[in-house]
């Protein structure tokens, strides 16, 4: 059975890149979002039952979803093969779930890369059933974008599109990211699954969660 297979292009050297997927300080400027397990989570996945080729640039992680990083015109393209299903009636069914994880990872990985390779960042993570309100953001990823979400008015350019996500630069965020994500109603989630992370640098988390929050509680 074929597996999912995530593609971008990082506007960075090959070495950059590689550095930011195997040094435990940078993977924690793009890896998921800030929680209390942050930590474990990067020795787990990124440390534990891997196997790596400098040579290559090569890296499979546990779980067996495979990166590799070659040099092409306009900096790096990096390919996440995702590992193949499990017989696991525990794990197989958040599969499609890891998958979409690992399209905001990688998509969090060329922003940083490209536009904070040295900043630290914050952090918030939302999760839901009701689709965040976006306006009419429209346009392919590069196009430039203005809308108002909980009161907030956001501006930037789209940073990419996928079947279920959308990712957006924003401006008042320090130059920061918003990813987006909606899975309609299923069998396997009933009432759909929402996802908000929003990517800060030089502003205060708090004041920004005191808008967003209050959204997700309802």
């Amino acid at each position: 059975m074929n597996t999912p297979r995530i593609e971008v292009t990082v506007a960075a050297p090959v070495e950059a890149v590689w550095a930011a997927l195997r040094e435990k300080d940078k993977i924690r400027h793009w890896h998921g979002w800030e929680f209390e397990g942050l930590e474990a989570e990067i020795d787990l996945i990124y440390f534990t039952a891997y196997t790596e080729s400098t040579d290559d640039h090569t890296l499979e992680v546990q779980g067996g979803d495979r990166f590799e990083l070659s040099e092409v015109d306009g900096g790096t393209r990096v390919v996440l093969t995702r590992g193949p299903h499990s017989d696991d009636p525990q794990w197989e069914p958040y599969y499609d779930d890891i998958t979409e994880g690992w399209i905001t990872f990688v998509q969090q990985l060329k922003f940083a890369v490209e536009r904070h390779p040295a900043d630290a960042r914050r952090t918030l993570f939302y999760s839901g059933t009701t689709p965040l309100p976006t306006a009419d953001v429209s346009g392919e990823p590069g196009t430039s974008y203005e809308a108002e979400v909980l009161g907030e008015k956001l501006r930037g350019e789209v940073w990419f599109r996928s079947e279920h996500q959308l990712g957006l630069t924003v401006e008042g965020w320090g130059d920061g990211l918003l990813v987006l994500s909606h899975i309609p109603p299923s069998d396997a989630k009933p009432e759909g699954a929402s996802m908000a992370v929003l990517t800060l640098y030089g502003v205060d988390p708090d004041e920004i969660d005191a808008r967003w929050a209050p959204y997700w509680k309802k």
